[in-house]
């Protein structure tokens, strides 16, 4: 899959002076490496969801996997958009990221081998699945796999303190 390019924008008014917008390289490089994400869901009645989880990177999307009866992909199957948020716990240094898009399911088993190799290539052999049945399976649970495609991303550079929105057509 082709890297999509977002347009890429600087918002001058939560952006020091001077402040220049953070290159998507920049951004994409840390969704790729980051370990840790917060998942942020809509629950049935209206109520934010908000959990951690791992994800990968990959083919332009953030990755995660969910069992069926989570209260996560519970309200996926009612509402689709979510967003994943990823950064540094302190203020005066690194960029916090906001991944806002839709939810899709993943069962094509060739595309989930590679997810499967993406987890255990980043997060270690404690984190190996197997593919069976459009699904993950793990410790004898079976895992439903999402992918997020940005539709927009925020990035919070700490430091020199700048605001950048990255939008991404819609394909």
């Amino acid at each position: 899959m082709a890297d999509r390019q977002p347009v890429t924008e600087l918002d001058a008014r939560f952006s020091g002076e001077g402040a220049t917008a953070t290159d998507w390289a920049r951004a994409r490089g840390m969704l790729e490496e980051a370990e840790v994400f917060w998942l942020s869901t809509v629950r049935p009645d209206g109520r934010p969801h908000v959990t951690p989880l791992l994800a990968v990177w990959l083919d332009e999307a953030l990755h995660f996997c969910t069992g069926a009866e989570e209260r996560k992909a519970l309200n996926l199957a009612q509402n689709a958009h979510c967003a994943l948020t990823t950064g540094r716990n302190s203020l005066g240094e690194g960029l916090d990221l906001v991944v806002e898009g839709d939810a899709t399911r993943v069962a094509d088993e060739v595309r989930l081998q590679r997810l499967a190799d993406a987890y255990e290539t980043k997060y270690g052999s404690s984190w190996h699945f197997d593919v069976h049945g459009g699904a993950f399976l793990g410790d004898g649970n079976e895992a439903l796999v999402y992918a997020v495609a940005p539709t927009t991303v925020f990035g919070f550079s700490k430091g020199e303190f700048s605001q950048t929105r990255w939008r991404f057509e819609r394909e």
